[in-house]
């Protein structure tokens, strides 16, 4: 008698097995990550917030900015493009492009949200603060906070040939005072242990721009430490700060690096560090004093997500993609009592008229994350081709969430018939990512109105 039907069954109950497993596993472990590691202090009762001055603000993050005098060829620098998805090249023509665009369009003040270098050099931050001096010049304020990428690295390099040689990269001291003009140096209140602070674009409106960077932890020598989070003396700084504008009947937008809500149902999962620590309670922390809107970038995506905190009432996170990485975003905001209204501009296409330079950015996007995906799914011992299937329905998903409103009618369907019975088991524990990432629920990522009472 055959042994090939029982040993089938033995494989699939193995396989059942592991999948319970893994789903019990996953949601003891959401359970854990939503339980607060720090203290936090509510407002009571909550802030009702029914109306903000009048302004006008453009939003862009994660610039990236790269001084080609540090290399443009060669092995290690090749190597560094094709293991990313930023345009180092042009980053100081497309951050000229959306000053540019910026200036055109008569704003109060801009906000970005960290990631302004491409890893720290002191160069680039010096070259990215002349550039944006432009804007400060002609009397538009800029507002800045560090992203994991700023200060501290140990990844800031110089390019020459097969050779990663190590340049000068920014402190956080020497952070602020690079940015003096840029937040610092004007604000109402600073956090003495981190590079927070508070400034008043217009009157009657702070903006709250947190540093949840975790740069000191960074080594000469090892990798930067991308996730971020608060420390006690922070939380009770915010609390203070929140405080004293519930008291002066102020108005507060925020503004920071790492995400406070979750942009698609998955990330705090297979992406963590994109999120605070803490992230439901700084969320529910924030909306409880009135906070609606909450500037993000990090994740280089065009997304705005709601976190409801029942009582304590619900905010925005509007995340802004990369300037850096097709289709290179810019945001338009317009606050007007109880609405902020929303409106997005792409550059990348702009760029280089007349040439292919913008659809090959965007192919160059999508080459590089399916390129990772196929790693991964080769990583798990999945055969060549199957995992280039897989990673042919990763990347389009990542790809639709990076440039907003997500259409789920395109999404590429896979036929299990092209997996063999490995192949669809490892697609079955990582289908969530390209589900999760089609699927967009409201508000609209690019153009929307939100209210900002309900």
């Amino acid at each position: 008698m055959s042994t090939k039907p029982r040993t089938r069954k033995v494989i699939l109950g193995v396989l059942a097995g592991l999948v319970v497993l893994g789903a019990a596993y996953f949601a003891v472990s959401r359970y854990l990550e939503s339980l607060p590691n720090l203290d936090y202090t509510m407002a009571e009762p909550p802030v009702q917030v029914t109306s903000h001055p009048d302004a006008r603000f453009a939003v862009m993050s994660d610039i990236h900015y790269y001084d080609t005098s540090l290399g443009t060829s060669g092995e290690a620098f090749e190597e560094v493009l094709g293991s990313d998805r930023k345009l180092l090249q042009e980053t100081a023509d497309l951050l000229d492009l959306a000053i540019e665009d910026v200036l055109a369009a008569g704003v109060d003040f801009v906000l970005i949200p960290g990631d302004l270098t491409k890893d720290g050099e002191v160069v680039n931050h010096e070259a990215a603060a002349t550039a944006l001096g432009r804007l400060r010049d002609s009397g538009v304020g800029v507002y800045v906070v560090p992203g994991n990428h700023d200060a501290n690295n140990p990844e800031a390099f110089e390019f020459d040939g097969a050779e990663k040689i190590p340049v000068p990269a920014v402190s956080q001291e020497e952070f602020a005072e690079v940015y003096e003009g840029f937040g610092y140096g004007a604000a109402l209140m600073r956090d003495q242990t981190s590079l927070s602070y508070v400034a008043e674009p217009v009157d009657g409106l702070w903006l709250l721009a947190l540093d949840a960077t975790r740069s000191e932890e960074n080594e000469p020598g090892g990798e930067e430490v991308t996730a971020g989070a608060f420390t006690q003396a922070q939380v009770d700084w915010i609390e203070e700060v929140l405080q004293e504008a519930r008291a002066g009947g102020v108005a507060v937008i925020a503004m920071m690096h790492h995400g406070v809500v979750e942009h698609w149902e998955g990330q705090s999962k297979l992406h963590p560090e994109y999120l605070v620590e803490d992230y439901p309670s700084v969320g529910a922390l924030l909306a409880s004093y009135g906070v609606r809107v909450v500037f993000t970038g990090h994740y280089h995506a065009q997304d705005i997500a709601r976190g409801d905190f029942g009582e304590d009432g619900f905010l925005y996170d509007i995340e802004t993609g990369s300037l850096a990485t097709a289709p290179c975003p810019v945001r338009y905001c317009d606050l007007s009592g109880s609405e902020l209204a929303v409106r997005s501009e792409t550059i990348v296409d702009r760029l280089r008229p007349g040439t292919s330079f913008g659809s090959d950015a965007r192919a160059f996007v999508l080459a590089t994350i399916a390129s990772e995906a196929y790693d991964v799914s080769r990583g798990y011992n999945v055969a060549e081709d199957q995992s280039r299937y897989i990673a042919d329905h990763v990347a389009p998903a990542f790809v639709a969430h990076y440039e907003g409103d997500e259409n789920l009618s395109a999404k590429p369907p896979i036929d299990n018939g092209q997996l063999d019975l490995w192949g669809r088991f490892i697609w079955s524990q990582q289908r969530y990512v390209a589900d999760g990432l089609w699927a967009d629920p409201a508000p609209a990522d690019n153009d929307v109105v939100l209210s900002l009472t309900e």
